[in-house]
């Protein structure tokens, strides 16, 4: 008799606990089993670019966070579409992440994706080889008007977001350069410190220490004011191009499904990291400018980036057809 209440009051007791579990909401029983084994973080870019960087800057206070491995996985090609639909189709649960940017998102594609935090959204730097003898941008701007096409700068891939700045910027200067595409900006920094390159709109924390090291030459930065990063540079709008301003982003995206209170968890810890002064400054130091908010607002500014380039590369197409 003992033993048959003993079993009772166990299945009394798992039925009251699976009744309890059943009655959390949805959102609290995702948040709550979040992580629940190693995360991955796809870097759709080569290694030694400004994706990859940011995501080994974070991989390793995330995984002490979570209590779980964070593993960067680098899947390159087509300017970052290849691993951006590798994560897409990943099961929805907030263990696969992306580390984007303009160049891997388009309206399309847009929607297999829940923004999830903006990481950062930092100036490009105007850099050069140091083989070039440009020292400013004005001589830039002055050479390649002198010379059309000659001038050759290097990008991480057609219609990525460090092609699309140089193209704002031949706009505005009334200029023309020969663009060559690569697979990632760490092979396209590579060629720019041979000198087989003359210039990169690059992300700074590809080229800073090349140019703290004297091998590149900085001349300005993108954005409408001067950067944390590199406070000793003009933005191009005083050096040479006024009305000029772009800016580089990278942020992490989940498969479109992916519940909201995981999205969220995963949003409130990066935004915890970002605000430490340690991680503040270790991206300071590799050219980032950290920066943080809502997935909400993060999903606006992806759309508002995404109008804006839109409407270049109309303009591009239309001015490629004229005969």
């Amino acid at each position: 008799m003992k033993a048959m209440e003993s079993r009772r009051q166990l299945l009394a007791r798992a039925g009251a606990a699976a009744l309890f579990a059943t009655g959390l909401p949805l959102a609290a029983r995702a948040q709550a089993t979040f992580p629940a084994k190693p995360v991955t973080i796809v870097v759709p870019f080569p290694p030694a670019g400004g994706a990859d960087t940011l995501a080994r800057i974070l991989a390793t206070p995330l995984g002490a966070l979570w209590g779980q491995q964070v593993i960067v996985e680098n899947r390159a090609g087509a300017s970052g579409h290849i691993g951006a639909a590798h994560v897409a189709r990943a099961a929805p649960d907030g263990h696969t992440l992306v580390m984007a940017s303009t160049a891997a998102l388009t309206r399309e594609n847009l929607r297999q994706f829940a923004p999830v935090a903006l990481v950062s959204a930092s100036p490009y730097v105007i850099t050069v080889s140091s083989q070039s003898g440009i020292r400013t941008l004005a001589q830039l701007i002055a050479q390649a008007r002198a010379e059309p096409g000659r001038l050759t700068f290097g990008s991480s891939g057609e219609g990525s977001a460090s092609h699309l700045t140089v193209e704002l910027f031949k706009q505005q200067a009334g200029i023309d350069m020969l663009h060559v595409p690569y697979k990632g900006t760490g092979q396209a920094v590579t060629d720019l410190l041979s000198g087989t390159i003359q210039l990169m709109f690059a992300p700074g924390q590809t080229v800073s220490p090349h140019v703290k090291a004297g091998k590149l030459q900085a001349l300005a930065v993108t954005s409408a004011t001067r950067a944390k990063a590199f406070p000793e540079l003009p933005p191009a709008s005083e050096a040479g191009l006024a009305g000029y301003s772009a800016v580089g982003w990278f942020g992490l995206l989940a498969p479109a499904a992916t519940p909201p209170a995981v999205v969220r968890k995963i949003n409130a810890d990066v935004n915890a990291l970002l605000a430490q002064a340690a991680i503040e400054r270790t991206l300071l130091a590799n050219g980032a400018e950290p920066a943080s908010g809502s997935p909400e607002a993060f999903g606006k500014f992806i759309v508002d980036e995404l109008d804006k380039w839109g409407q270049l590369e109309v303009q591009m197409q239309a001015r490629s057809r004229k005969p």
